[in-house]
């Protein structure tokens, strides 16, 4: 019999939670296959069995396990099932059989998710509350909470009134507390600017397809902010520094952290010396981490250590935004929506494509003169792409 243990997920990491069984206890499993996900405070991963046989589940979905721990044993010298290992050929044209009908949950069951007493159950069913924890013994839901729950509602409307209650993941839970921890304990302060980016539309528009024929990936505009930033960041080493103790540390590199929207929240990879890239490198590396993070890939080494992050409301519809600072960073910039307006260029009104941005950053660490620096310098850089950013040969920058 295999005693399987949690595995650590990485340093300082002591323990997880176990979010999802994959399998249920009894099945038959193989060696590697993925048995459960765990979230820990960082990311969430699969966890694998280190042998085949069948399972035994030794915690339930939502427990909190330490490294080390044992969630489950393996019998491996139980025999594989026949036919596991491939399904049996359908027969052709089978015969309908019917199926034995489950019995019909009660209107009571639907609305409690714990135990009830009759009364309580009786009450459900006759007001709709919904009630998945009670003040009973071993959270036995009684009649009291049900009332309780039914003053709560207000009063009864056409359709009916239900809600739904589910624990937050460790990942979620350990977010929050770092999002309150940032406004808590840094002085945190956004500048805000708005870039035309007609220039860049126009780079694109003219090179997209011969840069996609060239390196299999499209040239989107995090190539440009990207390096707009390294560029500013170069400048204004204050705004590529954080706090250590009492010690200020700034970094002769950049590491950047691009935010990714995943099965499983927010995640932010990081591109690691961003400075040294090229167009189709930031692209490209991009493009693979954010597919490891939407296959729930991605490891903790891949999303530690950035110096600056940079985040994209806009592709969700974000006119503008005050972003929080992913600490220990002191800086983040935030990208919005592209949105033609009315402008005026040379005392003349035209239509241009303009994209709000804003720069959240610590004042302990960054004065006003380093973050509007910080700012204008990727305004500028953004405006005009070709000759700052792509030392006036585009297509040499471009790899073209």
């Amino acid at each position: 019999m295999l005693e399987m243990k949690v595995p650590s997920p990485g340093e300082s990491i002591t323990e997880v939670e176990i979010a999802t069984w994959l399998v249920s206890d009894g099945d038959y499993v193989e060696k590697d296959q993925a048995i459960a996900e765990v979230d820990s405070d960082k990311a969430t991963l699969e966890l694998p069995a280190e042998e085949a046989g069948i399972i035994t589940l030794k915690a339930e979905e939502g427990d909190v396990v330490e490294v080390g721990q044992v969630v489950c044993l393996i019998d491996t010298a139980a025999a594989r099932p026949e036919g596991a290992a491939a399904p049996a050929a359908a027969a052709p044209n089978p015969e309908p059989v019917a199926e034995k009908a489950a019995p019909a949950a009660s209107k009571a069951d639907t609305y409690a998710t714990g135990t009830a007493s009759p009364a309580a159950k009786k009450m459900m069913a006759e007001t709709g509350a919904k009630v998945s924890k009670g003040t009973g013994k071993d959270g036995r839901i009684t009649k009291a909470d049900v009332i309780e729950a039914v003053a709560s509602m207000g009063s009864a409307g056409n359709g009916e009134r239900t809600s739904t209650g589910k624990k937050m993941s460790s990942l979620r839970r350990k977010l929050a507390s770092r999002l309150v921890s940032v406004k808590n304990e840094t002085a945190m302060l956004t500048t805000f600017n708005e870039v035309d980016m007609k220039p860049i539309f126009d780079l694109r528009n003219q090179y997209k397809d011969e840069f996609y024929e060239k390196h299999g990936v499209k040239l989107g505009f995090m190539s440009f902010f990207t390096l707009a930033s390294t560029r500013a960041l170069q400048m204004y080493p204050a705004t590529n520094s954080m706090i250590d103790g009492d010690q200020m540390i700034s970094f002769d590199y950049v590491d950047v952290s691009i935010a990714v929207s995943g099965p499983k929240g927010l995640m932010v990879p990081v591109l690691r010396n961003a400075e040294n890239m090229s167009f189709a490198g930031v692209e490209k590396e991009i493009g693979r981490l954010a597919t490891k993070v939407r296959d729930g890939k991605i490891t903790l080494d891949e999303m530690t250590g950035g110096t600056f992050t940079i985040t994209n409301g806009g592709v969700f519809g974000s006119m503008l935004s005050t972003p929080i600072i992913n600490p220990p960073q002191s800086a983040i910039l935030g990208m919005h929506n592209i949105i033609q307006r009315p402008v005026a260029v040379d005392g003349q009104v035209v239509i241009r494509p303009m994209m709000y941005v804003a720069l959240s950053y610590d004042h302990r660490v960054i004065d006003g003169r380093e973050s509007v620096g910080t700012l204008v310098a990727i305004k500028e850089a953004l405006e005009n792409p070709e000759e700052i950013l792509m030392g006036g040969n585009a297509r040499k920058a471009l790899g073209l």
